[in-house]
């Protein structure tokens, strides 16, 4: 368990520009108020309190998923989540600096 919570967090170094541009879907899981505020274009909003309700939607994808949020927090618990789930997920911290990196 430590390890998943390990590479969530910390892991190596993710090259976030190249998922994006292999299809990687962007999961904003701030609240939707947060999303409406600003937010990286094409990202799909889903706050992090339904992520566990909509795992199937985003299993449908079958795409890998860069989550994000205000501060990192947020998009760690859901790429957990969905880690879980057995999804590849890349916690990609928050939304503003992740747009710069892609």
């Amino acid at each position: 368990m430590f390890e998943i919570i390990s590479k969530i967090f910390k892991g190596p170094k993710t090259d976030f520009k190249a998922l994006a541009k292999k299809g990687a879907v962007i999961i904003d899981v701030r609240s939707n108020e947060e999303f409406k505020s600003g937010h990286i274009k094409g990202a799909i909003n889903v706050p992090v309190e339904q992520i566990k309700t909509r795992i199937n939607d985003v299993k449908k994808m079958n795409k890998p998923v860069i989550t994000c949020c205000r501060s990192g927090m947020r998009s760690g618990m859901a790429a957990s989540v969905l880690l879980s789930a057995g999804i590849e997920v890349y916690n990609g911290g928050a939304w503003n600096l992740l747009q710069k990196k892609i």
